[in-house]
């Protein structure tokens, strides 16, 4: 295809998606703003240290 075609085809898609049909692929800037500010491996270290403190402090207060 010629960068015309090409061009033609991006704005016709354009404006399908702006006339309110769904895109077939999310755009990157809505994929960006879907994903969680902290990562999951991250969000797993956080839950194990404050989960087994919970549980620390539970087993100190039955048996202490």
């Amino acid at each position: 295809p010629t960068e015309f075609d090409l061009r033609r085809k991006n704005a016709q898609f354009a404006n399908a998606v702006r006339s309110g049909k769904k895109a077939v692929k999310p755009s990157h800037q809505e994929m960006l703003a879907k994903r969680s500010p902290i990562n999951l491996w991250a969000l797993g270290v956080i839950l194990f240290v404050v989960m087994g403190g919970v549980l620390f402090e539970l087993a100190r207060l039955v048996f202490l």
